[in-house]
């Protein structure tokens, strides 16, 4: 997928924590980036900036010293290398989190990195590091991977073309930040991207400069060992690292063992050219237990005493598998028993040339490939298989004049290709997830072929507008042949899916400056989603079958926000956001002895909210290293036109979904963090804080019968990071936590349920949606957790 490399970027009081992409001010903005990169005279309002040779620093980062008395500001410009940087989409709203947000704590997985970014709010997957990462609610409808939005790590694609993403190879020691995209965002980042964008940044070799040595190790016999190796300079920029993590789980049949190996090296050719190599590799081993039922949860939410039989305390959940592996009678097992996991690899190589082809223009080719090889016994059956995918793109971004005014174009190519071949069988009661015969074989393609345009355009000082259009044609072809097995004789029957998908894209912002301490925008933005190979597969009772009419998802929306900074002690950032939906795809689970999950189409719904970030340096004299993060997000989503059909063995009945709650969208969520780092002094280096996360309940079925019941909790840590001053002594880390200190049992994941109809042709109640199984994951009690760094 083409990611522009324009030279937008936020220039706002470097102790923010929030970074947006709209501001426009000529000394507060993207105009004087542009003016500084132009080879015209800048503006009036910029003259004076200190300008660095393009060719030497492609992009700039600008530093602001503020004048009281005059109310002017000095610009300091330095450089940095293009190849780290991604592009903000002008106009949308945009966050980021860097290392200093989480770089001092354990580090289990992507939700360390994201959990302070408002708008944004996790989940737990299937396994330990399946991180369900969701923009806005983008995955809240989903009970795994990332799903809904757009993924990328230093501006290399990590969604697959059939839009599967997945956090398992994510280590946060490795990252320096992540940037977020809010919003639709397909006219740059194409299929896929209904809610926005992740792009994971890498440490850099030169920040490293060196070797780092680290563990974590704390409860539940977590214990991650890693290193990272890195060096650079103007010439080059490497950065190595690996790590292996393990450990028993606080859930039964959820020990782990993964690995992650990440590589980014960064080379200058010529003045004019630039390599970036990227390189990831991960190993996921992990057992899985089995989703609980909401009864079933609060019997035995950690699953305890189930290993040997299903019987054995209250709560077990359990799998019914083939005996013989054919047909016939089933023996329930547990999870543990049955030997349920997933046993999967990601391998992913990219290769990046950027050229300036002038002063004004740069040009840059990318290629990908990207193979996830999945073993997933989690459920009766076995789901086994690779999935390569090619990715090729090619963009070009230009800065120039209109009527006086600085002008950006961006135009981009891009081609991605998936092909795959999957098998799945069924599971025998033998132990070790013993394989019988084949139930399912799949065999297919989808290729996406996408083409983007944007123009930003400063007509006036404080203004900019953004025109963009994006489009992509999707080709998905898959055949399905299912196979039956009787004492008598074996039948076979084959589905075919041949599926072509055209979409459109367009956006448009503006962004208004009235004051150095205020950015207002509004933004139009549009997405779409064609659905993945295997959506088409799945039947409404969870089964293997046709599901071969899917639409594609599509939504135009409606962002209004504001950024009020008046002082180095206060950021505020709040935008509302209206957006409509057609054909939108939701899944939903038909229970645990199923073979997966239902896709739907809802033909209308609507997502509606604010998103409201903040930071406050609450007494910056007394205690100045005292600050308070907040984020929180309100998200309404709901049916306006939807009939869903429910039957029982005897009847069918129509069911109007309207006005009712998309199930799995958490409607509140909040973080807030006390922080303290001690600035100066013999305790300098020497911070921690309190952190309190807050989850509403929220719906689990289309009915609105049934709510997974919400939770608060509060977590702590102190850590030591010595200044350089200390010597020797700077180079040893520490830190520690507790998090869930009240040991609250909340709920972590919880997968959508199926309706069911009554034999007198009512809807069931929650009485026995309470019974469905499928759907809920426990979260962590108590814990504990450590961790030393040493760099040499």
């Amino acid at each position: 997928m083409p990611v522009p490399v324009s030279f937008l970027c936020c220039l706002f009081r470097s102790d923010t924590m929030f970074h947006t992409a709209h501001v426009s001010r000529p000394v507060y903005g993207v105009t004087m980036l542009v003016a500084v990169l132009s080879a015209t005279p800048a503006p009036a309002a910029t003259r004076g900036v200190a300008t660095t040779p393009l060719r030497r620093h492609p992009v700039l980062s600008v530093s602001k010293i503020r004048k009281s008395s005059a109310r002017t500001e000095q610009i300091l410009v330095t450089g940095a290398n293009r190849a780290s940087a991604l592009a903000h989409p002008a106009g949308q709203t945009t966050y980021r989190s860097d290392r200093q947000d989480f770089g001092n704590q354990i580090g289990q997985s992507a939700a360390d990195m994201v959990v302070t970014i408002p708008g944004v709010s996790f989940t737990q997957g299937n396994g330990p590091r399946d991180t369900n990462i969701s923009i806005r609610g983008s995955g809240d409808r989903q009970s795994w991977g990332l799903k809904n939005i757009q993924v990328l790590e230093d501006g290399f694609p990590m969604t697959q073309p059939d839009g599967t993403a997945r956090a398992d190879l994510i280590d946060p020691h490795a990252y320096q930040g992540v940037d977020v995209f809010e919003g639709p965002a397909s006219t740059l980042y194409g299929n896929y991207a209904m809610n926005g964008a992740l792009n994971f940044r890498t440490r850099k070799g030169a920040d490293i400069h060196g070797l780092e040595v680290g563990s974590d190790f704390g409860s539940f016999g977590m214990f991650n060992t890693y290193a990272t190796l890195g060096f650079g300079n103007r010439q080059y920029d490497l950065m190595l690292f690996g790590s292996d993590v393990r450990g028993n789980g606080f859930i039964a049949n959820s020990r782990y063992n993964t690995s992650t190996e990440n590589v980014r090296l960064r080379v200058t050719l010529t003045p004019s050219d630039r390599l970036v190599l990227k390189f990831v590799n991960n190993v996921t081993d992990t057992f899985l237990p089995v989703r609980l039922s909401l009864n079933q949860y609060y019997a035995n939410p950690y699953q305890q005493g189930c290993s040997d039989a299903t019987t054995a305390a209250a709560g077990c959940a359990s799998v019914n598998l083939l005996v013989n592996g054919r047909y016939g009678a089933k023996e329930a097992m547990s999870a543990e028993a049955a030997g349920l996991g997933r046993f999967d690899r990601r391998t992913l190589v990219g290769l990046r040339w950027e050229h300036d082809v002038n002063s004004r223009t740069t040009w840059r080719n990318q290629f990908t490939y990207d193979q996830r090889h999945v073993d997933q016994p989690t459920s009766p059956t076995a789901f086994v298989g690779p999935y390569n995918s090619y990715n090729v793109s090619s963009d070009v971004t230009n800065h120039t004049r209109l009527a006086g005014r600085a002008l950006e174009t961006f135009a981009g190519v891009s081609f991605d290709y998936l092909d795959f071949g999957y098998q799945t069988y069924n599971i025998m009661p033998r132990g070790g997830a013993t394989r019988g015969a084949m139930s399912s074989e799949s065999y297919g393609h989808q290729w996406n072929l996408g083409a983007r345009f944007q123009e930003d355009w400063h007509f006036a000082p404080d203004w900019h507008i953004v025109l963009g259009l994006g489009g992509t044609y999707s080709d998905i072809g898959a055949t399905q042949t299912l196979y039956s097995y009787a004492a008598t004789a074996n039948t076979q029957r084959g589905i075919t899916a041949n599926r072509f998908y055209f979409n459109l894209a367009p956006e448009g912002a503006l962004i208004y400056t009235p004051s150095r301490d205020w950015t207002l925008h509004t933004r139009v933005g549009t997405a779409y989603g064609t659905p993945s190979s295997s959506n088409l597969f799945i039947t409404p009772q969870g089964q293997y079958g046709n599901n071969t009419l899917l639409k594609s998802q599509t939504s135009v929306g409606i962002d209004l926000g504001a950024e009020w900074h008046p002082s180095s002690t206060i950021n505020v950032q709040a935008t509302g956001f209206y957006e409509f939906y057609k054909n939108e795809l939701v899944s939903q689970s038909a229970g645990v002895n199923t073979v997966g999950a239902y896709t739907f189409n809802a033909p209308a719904s609507e997502h509606r909210g604010v998103v409201l970030g903040m930071e406050w340096k609450v007494l910056p004299k007394r205690l100045p290293g005292g600050r308070i993060k907040l984020s929180y997000t309100y998200d309404n989503q709901v049916y306006t036109r939807y009939t869903e059909v429910l039957s029982n063995t005897t009847l069918a009945r129509d069911f109007s979904r309207k006005g009712r709650y998309i199930p799995g969208v958490i409607p509140n969520f909040l973080n807030a963090r006390f922080l303290y780092d001690q600035p100066d002094g013999p305790l300098e280096g020497l911070g921690g804080y309190a952190e309190v996360t807050w989850r509403e309940s929220y719906w689990l079925d289309n009915a609105n019968r049934l709510k997974a019941p919400g939770y608060a909790l509060l977590n702590l840590d102190v850590h030591y990071d010595p200044p350089a001053r200390f010597g020797w002594a700077h180079r040893l880390h520490w830190y520690f936590e507790v998090q869930n200190v009240a040991n609250q049992t909340y709920i972590a994941s919880a997968a959508n349920l199926t309706d069911t109809l009554r034999p007198n042709g009512q809807q069931a109640g929650a009485a026995t949606l309470m019974n469905s199984t499928g759907s809920i994951y426990a979260g962590s009690p108590r814990a504990y957790f450590g961790g030393v760094r040493v760099k040499f």
